[in-house]
């Protein structure tokens, strides 16, 4: 065995340095990298080389990505001081994005996986079956030089360099991109924070007209929500009147801000559902009058009218007009509407989205895909789903009401059909555009883009979900809602009723104070001072459905709060009449700030008569009851409901984000004491409030907590890095932040499931660490606030002598530092100056932590929860410790230092100490909690990962050891290994792995870590390009030395050999994880634009070199490519393949199968096992081999082979020739089989035939149900990814990408046979040159077929001159040993002669002259070669789809002309025996030219593959060939039998030859031997031995003329007789094979047949079986050409009916001739060929039975002996002598006719000529004898049935006796008994009818009294009538069948008896 195998490598003493060997189960110990590099400076000039070996300086780029702002301008506020709450929203919000990546300039990739080399571009045809003259065809054109001689050294030369021309640079560009399933590696960036938003849906107000126009009205859109019961938008104010009215208005409005003149608005709808609706509500200006009585107008009176309403419409327009400037600023309700969206919206898109993202809280929902434009107006008013405006009733205006309103919409019902319905609104709906242009956010701010402020804007409408979304904050957003609600002054005296309230935002108590912060409506200023909602007309308890937004100061104080006013307002002009009447100045307030909160909600507030006392705002409505002298509506009860709603970046409105905030700015602005509800907040318990808020988040809403996330951790992180100094100490918070940070992030996870990515990392939080999180630093924010300010002097007033701090191992014991410079020094680092916060005259300093070191302590004393939260979120932890390491290097300018100088020693402690606390976790629980784990192991990966880019890379890499020897335990379970897999391919992703795996230094480690100058000098440099001067099989071994100096790369390479090991428990899930792990790592080294040298990438294929050995060590594992169908000629084992565990479950083993075809054999397949790994495994296992034989230096694989053995290097031969096999370009198979993979699977997603939590669990257990094989391959899925393979799993491709597919698969296949072709180069270089002459040998015996193999790929032959090479260096074993190497080469060969390709088939023709030439130097002639090729032709037309005789007639007529040019060779008989070769192969051409017109004709192709069979009948290699292209097309189609007796016809020829050859006893002595098998088999004794001698050169030399190849015949016909249910038949052949065995004393094959033939005999005893049908096919017509006036019997499937053969036959024939030309003939008759069409093709097609003569129904016993062995076959055809079908009784004539075939079914093919056919015509009487003969017979079989059927034989018995059918058997009787024929002839059939009645009489008897003992007691009166009818029935025979024939019963004179006979 190789030494090479990993239990060798294992067992090897010492290393070549003398160093003891680490076996392959433990990881050694890495060399001291930082030591090493420094140690050994590179010594090449600057460079591709140079760049491979040196870390760059410049790694790591810290990107600041200015934060995207949507609006022109940014969303600020107003106010010069800011509230420290808004003023952290806008540090979180505005804040410049910060992100760390790797430095571009370093790492670059190619993302196109798949190139290809455009071929030639050949249209492809056939010349069908047109005589083709050879000798005035133009040839293809000749090669140069192919005559010429050449000195071999000259050849071997020119060939590499030509193998060299227009290679692929990387190959793994033409294989299949990894799989994405495996790609743990992989981490995708999160999305950029931004602002949520749903689909949105843009609405146009288009027009509001009504039939009259006399004012103003005004609208609002807004969306509700009837199934939550919620509005879910905010309002639109829309104005679509004209500019008069307009006009009535403008006292009131003198400005109308542009942002006001809005009418078309952009709605958001984050959760689509089918219960939304648009609800249009319409206002007026307020007049006297209820709103029936001002609306009547609208719905009486039309402006066409006008001339007969003219005075009504003119005071109207007067009254109006007078209402608008006394009332104008007042609106009451007028109209609503709703349009219900589920015909908008599409609900199946939409609803799936929704659901998906209630879940995932994503950002954004998809847009603009689920909505249809559509318009709703007056020319729509009966569209269902959009009802006229509808009268608002004016004690009906809550938003209960509506949804009841809304929810009787949706089924019409009586109240709204009570409604009074106003027309004339029309909108637009349709999908909002992805950029709208001119478009206000909520804030009227300008949405990018916005071209022009004069334009006429679109608004955006605030959205507020019915649910939850979980989206940070992004932009400051600072608005309040107020909705007043209802009011009741039914208690208050005195006219109190036309009410509207004041609503006005105040900073203060005097009126000036009140805050313009309104927003305006519509035709308006932008903002009021106040607003008033509707009036209801005469209601003295109004319901409210106004909507007030303001946006909220940034400074909110106390004083700030909500003031509302009631007014009467007077409708009619009275004189002495304020139209404003405070209704007893009626006061209510709301103060907006409470202990620091925003106080929203809803509020049911008192009602004061009289106006309130000076400093009412200090209390709150609930406690101003005890003012004093205060009158109050319904003595102090809340009479007056109002909602308050807050939309706030600033504002959390969770009690526990408020105080922990108000505790934080507390601290910040040092602002004791501080009331905090009822605690007072003080220096003294600060410290534990803060502690215990910290704690109390957990309880916080978790809604909110995402809203201000950023704010929250950045808040905690502060805590961490500037611990706040109270009273002179500083507060130790480290701790408590932590908690509180490992908990929030736990909750967020757990909560948010379905957002995360792979890898199980909340996209929330992976997109704060990515974009928001950085150092809080001293230098200045972008925003500088008034409170902030910076000092460079230490404060006096700091104590620092009683500051404490903590330990550096645990956070809890405090230490007091030795002075507070040091202390300073010791926390913060040299170069980071302190950050001085001055909020209070008191300052405080917060000396700065560095977050990292305080993140790894805390984490690594944690415990409990705390802990297991940590480990739960580990990513997060890791992602946030890496930032902060890379952002503090940034600050402190430490990236130049060197890496153990970077970090102090105890955070370097730190880190192991936490590396290896979580990888014992890992160790401990991954049997218990495999997702956790799952997600800790990959977590950990790439912390590591990133450490290497930032601290000592040896310290990295001990980590990594570290966490090995965690993880390597005893017994080592499969999915600890999958997990360190995962690990390694996650360390190996890192972007400089070449660089860390030392790719130019050797394997010998340094002999000390500090080498003295001496050795450093005498040792040949590290980084040296020289090959090393030791031996270099270390190189190829997984060594201490290779390991410990390629430490990850060994690392990968060790996890492969080890899971690849046969003795191993490496399941397939764990084999593909293992290769797919190289092949990624392989395949980004093909992308690396830094690799693309070919010298840099032989120094990354060093790292791989073990590789080699490891898929040479695994090639009895791999999966055998050679093993394909029948028509491929392929390698085989000469070992038949014991079928003990086998029950030849396929057509024939591929052992046989080449045994039978006469293919090579390959000598060392004999041992190969059945492969363990998968064929998708098995061909990235051998690609990556490839890759590092094409890459690695060409001299170090020299030396490496010359050290193998024989053994080794016949196993690396027999990899090259797999690698062929492997990657053939093959067409058709495996696309069926990939397309009906994919057809499963996407069954399975679509129909859901497996759930998602199934499957899910499959994945998770690591099984994949579909496979291509038949192999059950375990495949682990990551359980986040559920999509497909993304282009090479795709059914519906287009034709282009089919064709580039197959481009990129010919250029694979192309590349591979010319890399085995350059390693064959090396190994037969190798071997000339060591001249050993018997290694030699063998490995030329194994050469040969890899090196006929890599001919596979046409291009692959790039000259003749290659193969002219390689024979002239083995011509004895080519041309004089066995045939098996010279016949595949021909084959090969002429194969690509008829190739599409010009200058494929150039070569190829070349190539075969040349070895015909060579062969008949050798020996006068090229007989072999003659025969081979022979041979090589009838097998490729006989099996190749892709075959095309145009090219290959070309290319004979190529061979011919070289042939005709060779001057040296032209007077020799070489010339001539060319020509004859090539006229032969011609006329056999021409020959299967009809084969290939026929190739949808099954029938038709059979019969022709049959006679080209038979005219081969003096060739038996021939002849055998057909034979076994017969068996495969009859396997093909399910035809077992006839497949079976091609291979016994095939066995007999065999045994015929073989008994010419040797007369050996126990072998058959020819096709006799054979006769009890098929009486056919004799054709095969054709051939004697004066005809044909098997003696004669190239005569019966295949493998399949022995011994074994007979046996193998054999036991594959018994297998196909077993599969046709032939059991009988098996017993015959094994009497044939018996012998054999017996005679070589092979118990064990005996013990298997004889259990074989136990198995067929139970079956044949049991088993019900059911043959053949049989169908007479007569053709008609001269269009069937040969065909024509032919009868043939088909042999069909059994139950095949009439018409399903009629069908197939007349729709292929249909299909050739066209529809209108094929006519089936219906009946039976003879044809007459006068009365067809000429111009028709006629079939007529009969079911025919078998049909026996008497005596051999006593030999056919069984059923299987009435099956087998059918010569002739039956039909019967009835008639009349008038020409009719049929008469009656009397008349009734029948016809058989019977049918005789040339050969007995089953035979070699499924349809056989008639040959001879008999008519017989019954007479009436005799028919009549035959149908009761019928009778009689069902009845005896129906009553001795065993078991009994009941029921069965009463409906036979019914339609014997029963009384609607006594007319049949009666009938019969009376007809033909009732008188005595005239005619003498007819006695005897007269007396048989009548012994046929007797007989039919008995048997109805026995049937009636076997049915009365079966039936039961509900039967009784049914047997009953029964037995009545047959008695009836006797009664009328009786004196019929009584009567006889007195003739009968006398002698006869001898005459007579002679006539009658």
């Amino acid at each position: 065995m190789l030494s090479c195998r990993p239990d060798a490598l294992r067992s090897h003493d010492t290393n070549r340095c003398g160093s003891v060997c680490v076996p392959l189960t433990e990881v050694v110990e890495p060399v001291d990298f930082e030591e090493y590099v420094s140690s050994h400076a590179p010594t090449t000039e600057p460079g591709p080389l140079r760049q491979l070996m040196e870390f760059p300086a410049d790694d790591l780029e810290l990107l600041l990505q200015e934060r995207e702002c949507i609006t022109l301008e940014p969303a600020l506020p107003e106010e010069d001081t800011l509230d420290p709450r808004v003023r952290d929203a806008l540090g979180c919000e505005y804040s410049d994005l910060l992100s760390l990546h790797p430095s571009p300039a370093h790492w670059s990739q190619d993302d196109s996986k798949r190139r290809s080399v455009s071929m030639d571009d050949t249209p492809r045809g056939s010349w069908a079956s047109s005589i083709f003259d050879l000798k005035n065809s133009s040839p293809d054109s000749l090669l140069p030089m192919v005559l010429e001689r050449t000195m071999a050294e000259d050849m071997d030369r020119c060939n590499a360099e030509a193998r060299q021309q227009g290679r692929h640079p990387d190959l793994l560009g033409l294989f299949p991109a990894p799989d994405e399933d495996e790609a743990v590696e992989r981490s995708t960036i999160p999305e950029v924070p931004r602002e949520h938003s749903g689909q949105r849906i843009m609405v146009k107000c288009l027009s509001l007209k009504f039939e009259i126009e006399i004012e103003p009205i005004f609208g609002i859109l807004a969306l509700y929500d009837a199934k939550e019961k919620k509005k879910i938008s905010e309002n639109f104010h829309f104005d679509l009147n004209s500019e008069q009215m307009k006009g009535l208005l403008r006292p009131h409005t003198p400005h109308m801000a542009i942002s006001t003149l809005a009418r078309s608005a952009i709605f958001s709808i984050t959760f689509p559902s089918p219960d939304i609706f648009l609800v249009i509500k319409l206002e007026k200006v307020l007049q006297q009058g209820d709103i029936g009585e001002c609306c009547e107008p609208y719905m009486v009176m039309k402006e066409s009218d006008s001339t007969k309403n003219k005075e009504k419409l003119e005071k109207l327009r007067s009254t109006a007009e007078q209402s608008c400037v006394r009332l104008g600023r007042y609106r009451m309700p007028f109209a609503w509407t709703a349009i219900h969206l589920l015909n908008i919206v599409s609900s199946v898109g939409g609803l799936d989205r929704a659901d998906s993202d209630s879940d995932s809280g994503r950002n954004t929902a998809p847009r603009g895909r689920v909505y249809s434009r559509m318009s709703v107006g007056e020319e729509m008013c009966n569209f269902t789903n959009f009802r006229p405006a509808t009268l608002t009733e004016g004690d009906r205006l809550s938003d209960e009401d509506l949804y009841k309103f809304l929810a009787d919409m949706r089924r019409p019902s009586s109240l709204l059909r009570r409604l009074r319905p106003v027309t004339g609104l029309k909108i637009d709906i349709s999908p909002a555009p992805e950029s709208p242009h001119y478009c206000l956010s909520p804030e009227l701010l300008h949405v990018k883009p916005y071209p022009d402020l004069r334009v006429r804007p679109t608004k955006e409408v605030l959205e507020f979900p019915t649910r939850y979304v979980y989206t940070p904050h992004t932009t400051y957003r600072n608005l309040l809602y107020v909705y007043p609600q209802c009011l009741n002054f039914s208690s208050r005296q005195g006219s109190v009723r036309n009410i509207a309230v004041k609503v006005q935002f105040m900073a203060g108590e005097d009126p000036s104070q009140a805050m313009p912060v309104i927003f305006g409506k519509s035709s308006c200023a932008e903002f009021f001072k106040e607003a008033y909602t509707p009036v209801v007309y005469h209601n003295k308890s109004p319901e409210f459905y106004e909507e007030v937004k303001m946006k909220i100061p940034a400074n909110l104080t106390d004083n700030h709060h909500l003031l509302f006013t009631f007014y009467h307002i007077s409708c009619q002009p009275k004189q002495n009449t304020p139209l404003e009447t405070p209704v007893g100045y009626t006061v209510s307030w709301i103060p907006l700030m409470q202990h620091g909160r925003l106080r929203t909600g809803s509020f049911s507030l008192p009602v004061s008569v009289e106006k309130p006392p000076p400093s009412y705002s200090v209390l709150t409505p609930d406690v101003s009851v005890q003012l004093p002298g205060m009158k109050w509506v319904d003595n102090h009860k809340g009479v007056f409901n109002v909602e308050v709603t807050a939309a706030s970046s600033v504002h959390t409105q969770d009690p526990h984000l408020d105080k922990f905030f108000t505790l934080v700015y507390v601290l910040e602005e040092y602002s004791f004491p501080f009331r905090l509800k009822d605690v007072i907040i003080t220096e003294a318990n600060v410290e534990a409030e803060l502690k215990a808020s910290m704690a109390h988040l957990r309880g916080a809403l978790l809604d909110t907590c995402v809203r201000f996330l950023h704010q929250l951790l950045s808040k905690l992180i502060l805590l961490i890095v500037h611990p706040p100094v109270i009273a002179g100490q500083i507060v130790n918070l480290g701790r408590a932040a932590f908690e509180a940070m490992a908990l929030l992030v736990n909750q967020i996870h757990k909560n948010l499931e379905g957002n995360q990515d792979q890898h199980g990392r909340n996209n929330l939080l992976s997109s704060y660490i990515h974009y928001c999180f950085h150092l809080p630093t001293s230098e200045p924010l972008p925003i500088q606030y008034a409170t902030l300010s910076r000092a460079t002097g230490r404060p006096s007033s700091l104590n620092l002598s009683r500051s404490k701090s903590i330990s550096n191992s645990n956070p809890d014991l405090a230490t007091t530092p030795a002075s507070p410079d040091e202390e300073v020094q010791r926390i913060i680092g040299n170069k980071v100056s302190m950050m001085l916060v001055v909020l209070t005259p008191t300052i405080c300093l917060c000396p700065a932590q560095l977050l990292h070191e305080e993140l790894a302590l805390q984490w690594v004393v944690s415990t409990s929860a705390v802990r297991e939260a940590a480990l739960q979120q580990a990513w997060w932890f890791f992602q946030l410790i890496v930032k902060s390491m890379a952002h503090h290097l940034f600050l402190t300018s430490r990236l130049d230092v060197p890496r153990r100088q970077r970090f102090p020693d105890r955070f370097v402690d730190d880190i192991a100490a936490l590396v290896c606390a979580v990888s014992a976790d890992i160790a401990s629980r991954y049997h218990k909690d495999v997702e956790l784990v799952e997600r800790l192991n990959c977590s950990l990966a790439f912390f590591l990962n990133d450490l290497l880019t930032l601290m000592d890379r040896g310290f990295v890499f001990n980590l990594i050891r570290s966490y090995y020897k965690q993880l390597q335990t005893t017994p080592n379970p499969s999915a600890l290994t999958a997990l360190r897999m995962d690990f390694t391919r996650i360390i190996c992703s890192h972007e400089h792995y070449v660089t860390l795996n030392l790719p130019c230094s050797s394997v010998t480690p340094p002999a000390s870590p500090s080498p003295s100058t001496s050795s450093t000098t005498s040792q040949s440099s590290a980084f040296s390009c020289q090959a090393p001067d030791q031996s270099v099989a270390s190189m190829f071994e997984l060594s201490v030395p290779f390991r410990q100096q390629h430490f990850l790369s060994g690392l990968l390479l060790t996890e492969l050999a080890l899971i690849l090991e046969p003795d191993s428990d490496g399941a397939f899930f764990l084999h593909k994880k293992a290769i797919s792990a190289v092949h990624a790592l392989l395949c980004s080294h093909d992308a690396d634009s830094r690799y693309a040298d070919s010298h840099v990438l032989s120094h990354v294929a060093q790292l791989y070199l073990p590789l080699i050995p490891i898929v040479m060590e695994t090639l009895p594992q791999l999966h055998d490519f050679t093993d394909t169908s029948l028509s491929r000629a392929r390698h085989a084992s000469a070992h038949i393949v014991d079928d003990g565990d086998a029950d030849a479950g396929s057509t024939i083993s591929q052992s046989v199968a080449m045994a039978i075809a006469g293919s090579p054999l390959l000598h060392s397949k004999a041992g190969r096992s059945c492969g363990s790994l998968s064929a998708e495994s098995s061909r990235t296992l051998l690609v990556c081999f490839l890759w590092v034989l094409k890459n690695a230096d060409a001299v170090l694989l020299e030396r490496w082979v010359s050290d193998l053995s024989v053994v080794q290097i016949n196993r690396l031969l027999d990899l090259l020739h797999l690698c062929i096999s492997c990657f053939e370009y093959k067409v058709g198979p495996d696309t069926a089989c990939k397309s009906q993979d994919m057809k499963a699977r996407l069954e399975e997603a679509i129909l859901g035939t497996i759930g998602a939590r199934q499957e899910m669990v499959r994945r998770s257990r690591g099984t994949e149900p579909y496979t291509c094989l038949c192999v059950r391959e375990n495949v682990r899925w990551r359980k986040n990814v559920t999509h497909w393979r993304q282009t090479t799993d795709r059914v519906d491709k287009s034709k282009a990408e089919m064709e580039q597919e197959s481009i990129v698969d010919g250029n694979l296949a192309t590349e591979t046979s010319l890399i085995v072709l350059d390693t064959l180069e090396i190994i037969v270089k190798v071997e000339d040159i060591l001249a050993r002459q018997c290694t030699m040998l063998c490995v030329a015996g194994s050469s040969v077929p890899s090196f006929v193999s890599s001919c596979t790929c046409a291009c692959a032959f790039l000259c003749p001159q290659q193969s002219s090479c390689f024979c002239a260096q083995f011509p004895e074993m080519l041309f004089e040993e066995d045939t098996e190497l010279c016949a595949d080469l021909c084959l090969r060969l002429l194969r690509h002669c008829s190739s599409s390709v010009g200058s494929v088939r150039s070569h190829a023709s070349a190539s075969l002259y040349l070895l015909m030439r060579q062969n008949f130097e050798i020996g006068n002639n090229f007989a072999r070669v003659k025969m081979q090729v022979t041979m090589s032709l009838s097998s490729l037309v006989g099996t190749s789809q892709s075959f095309n005789e145009e090219h290959l007639r070309r290319s004979l007529k190529t061979i011919l002309t070289y042939a005709e040019e060779d001057v040296e060779l032209r007077d020799s008989p070489f010339p001539e025996q060319v020509q004859d070769l090539v006229f032969n192969l011609h006329m056999i051409l021409t020959d299967t030219v009809k084969m290939k017109e026929h190739q949808q004709d099954p029938e038709m192709l059979l019969d022709l593959m049959y006679r080209i069979a038979k005219g081969y009948q003096n060739s038996p290699d021939l002849r055998l060939t057909w034979l076994q292209n017969m068996a495969g097309k009859h396997s093909e189609r399910g035809n077992h039998a006839e497949a079976a007796h091609c291979l016994v016809h095939s066995a007999a020829l065999v045994a015929e030859y073989l008994n010419m050859l040797e007369d050996t006893r126990y072998l058959p002595i020819g096709c006799v031997s054979f006769q009890s098998i098929s009486s056919n088999v004799l054709e095969e004794s054709a051939v004697s031995d004066d005809v044909l001698s098997p003696e004669e050169e190239g005569i019966c030399a295949g493998k399949y003329f022995t011994e074994s190849g007979l046996v193998g015949l054999l036991e594959q016909a018994a297998s196909s007789f077993n599969m046709a249910g032939m059991y009988e038949a098996i017993n015959e052949v094994y009497k044939i094979l018996i012998p054999i065995h017996e005679a070589n004393r092979d118990f064990k094959k005996l013990a298997v047949v004889h259990g074989k033939l136990q198995e067929a005999f139970n079956k044949g005893h049991l088993a019900i079986r059911m043959f053949g049908t049989y169908f007479r096919v007569g053709f008609y017509g001269c269009r069937f050409g040969d065909l024509d006036e032919q009868e043939f019997v088909y042999k069909e499937p059994s139950i095949t009916k009439l018409a399903e053969i009629s069908h197939r036959l007349e729709e292929f024939y249909s299909e050739r001739f066209g529809d209108d030309v094929v006519e089936i003939i219906k009946d039976s008759n003879p044809v007459d060929r006068t009365k067809l069409d000429p111009n028709k093709a006629y079939l007529q097609i009969t079911y025919v039975e078998p049909y026996f003569d008497t005596y051999e129904l006593k030999e056919r016993i069984t059923y299987f002996d009435k099956n087998y062995n059918l010569r002739t076959f039956m039909y019967c055809t009835p008639f009349t002598l008038d020409g009719r079908a049929h008469g009656d009784l009397h008349e009734q004539y029948k016809r058989k006719t019977i049918l005789t075939t040339s050969h007995a079914f089953p035979y070699i093919k499924t349809r056989i000529n008639v040959n001879h056919k008999e008519e017989i015509i019954l007479v009436p009487i005799e028919v009549a004898i035959e149908d009761m003969q019928k009778k009689t017979q069902e009845l005896a079989f129906a009553t001795h049935q065993d078991p009994a059927d009941a029921k069965m034989l009463q409906m036979v018995l019914q339609g014997c006796v029963g009384t609607t059918v006594n007319q049949g058997p009666l009938e019969v009787a009376q007809v033909f008994l009732s008188d005595i024929p005239d005619d003498p002839k007819l006695f005897r059939h007269h007396n048989k009818l009548r012994l046929c009645f007797k007989d039919f009489t008995k048997r109805c008897e026995d049937a009636l009294r076997k049915n009365k003992a079966l039936i039961g007691p509900d039967q009784k009166e049914y047997h009953r009538e029964l037995e009545r009818n047959y008695t009836k029935l006797k009664e009328a025979l009786c004196p019929l069948i009584n009567r006889k024939i007195p003739q009968l019963y006398r002698t006869l004179p001898p005459s007579a008896s002679h006539a009658q006979r």
